[in-house]
């Protein structure tokens, strides 16, 4: 028994010596350098290693430069093209049609005759007024003159002159009704429809032909009660057609109310139509320039949202420290969208985005190309060809 107690404590002796051995021997830091750095072909030391780290743990983003160019706010709006004038001539009077002058489709000046109509018995009816018309002027003419010797009343005078004024214009009406027999133009047009036959019998408001004037032309948009406020009359538009035709005008009329339905207000783009190329109804895409204003082109893919959902987006300035920009979306198009609200110059992450958080650092991944053969480098805060906001 005496010798396994023996054993034991000398076992315990050489282990305790051993570990003490470990901890206090060997020269202390000495092993590392003076203050604590790792001397030449020796490993590096903690702090070197816990720094190197750190940099590495930082989130990886990719950037691109961007800078703010003047870029002009529009109001956009999908309509159709329409005619200025568009008017159906009618008869006035009720006869025969016995001249058709034009066809369907064919260009009139202004005071072509468009249709003729049978005068009938008005001829007849205006020499029978013509010849009341001399008579009344003699009975006048005879009782003038017995006015003035005494031998006839004023009233008698007066009667007279009443029915010759009266004789007269029967002769003006019949000279209206007459003239209206022939139906004329009343500005340059294309006849779009014809209404009549030859031989056809025609009453007061009888079709004859639809009149549509080509020059000037209108498109005609409907647009939404935030941006009418922005457009003004004799402002400058477009409007490209579905045909791919464009066109460019000034703005002839802003509605004062809006549609009951829609809460939508007609805005008129009149433009010049010389060679009468545009249709009516045609549909057409309409753009008026309202302002001038500063902002940036990007694509919708790199916009996120903060923690209180906030849409914008994250840029990287000095230091590799990310800021969040909420934006104002001003214009959009086919392969991106104009936004307000940022610095002039920024540097963009447009990979890693929703990654990082506003006050975060980072580190720029890969060689930041832009797309456009530029290159954009982020921790001095610079990106090439633009200071760092």
């Amino acid at each position: 028994m005496r010798k396994s107690y023996l054993l034991a404590v000398v076992i315990a002796v050489a282990a305790l010596g051993w570990v003490l051995s470990g901890q206090f021997g060997g020269g202390g830091g000495q092993e590392n350098g003076e203050n604590g750095k790792a001397t030449p072909g020796q490993a590096p030391t903690v702090a070197e290693r816990n720094a190197k780290q750190g940099e590495a743990a930082l989130t990886a983003v990719r950037t691109k430069p961007s800078v703010a160019q003047d870029h002009w706010r529009e109001v956009t709006s999908r309509g159709h093209t329409e005619a200025k004038r568009m008017v159906m001539m009618m008869s006035e009077i009720k006869g025969r049609i016995i001249q058709v002058a034009v066809q369907k489709g064919s260009r009139v000046r202004r005071g072509d005759v468009l249709a003729r109509i049978d005068v009938a018995d008005r001829a007849a009816r205006m020499a029978e007024a013509k010849a009341l018309v001399r008579q009344r002027e003699i009975e006048y003419q005879a009782a003038d003159q017995l006015r003035k010797k005494g031998y006839r009343a004023k009233t008698q005078y007066s009667a007279a002159a009443a029915l010759l004024d009266g004789a007269k214009a029967l002769v003006k009406k019949m000279d209206v009704e007459l003239a209206r027999t022939v139906i004329r133009a009343p500005f340059d047009a294309i006849v779009d429809s014809r209404e009549v036959e030859l031989g056809a019998y025609v009453k007061d408001g009888s079709p004859i032909a639809l009149l549509v004037d080509e020059d000037p032309f209108l498109v005609v948009g409907q647009v939404s009660e935030n941006d009418i406020g922005r457009l003004r009359l004799n402002a400058r538009g477009s409007a490209v057609l579905v045909t791919g035709q464009k066109v460019e005008g000034k703005i002839g009329y802003i509605a004062a109310t809006a549609d009951a339905a829609t809460r939508t207000y007609r805005v008129e783009l009149e433009v010049p139509n010389p060679g009468g190329q545009l249709r009516h109804g045609t549909t057409a895409g309409l753009s008026f320039p309202t302002d001038q204003m500063l902002a940036h082109f990007i694509t919708p893919g790199i916009l996120t949202l903060d923690d209180s959902g906030t849409v914008g987006v994250r840029g990287v300035g000095k230091g590799g420290t990310v800021s969040f920009y909420p934006i104002q979306i001003i214009d959009s198009a086919v392969d991106g969208m104009w936004i307000a609200g940022l610095p002039q110059n920024l540097e963009l992450i447009v990979v890693g985005q929703e990654f990082v958080r506003h006050g975060d650092r980072v580190r720029v991944s890969g060689d930041g190309t832009d797309g456009n053969g530029g290159s954009s480098k982020v921790g001095g805060g610079k990106a090439d060809g633009a200071p760092a906001s």
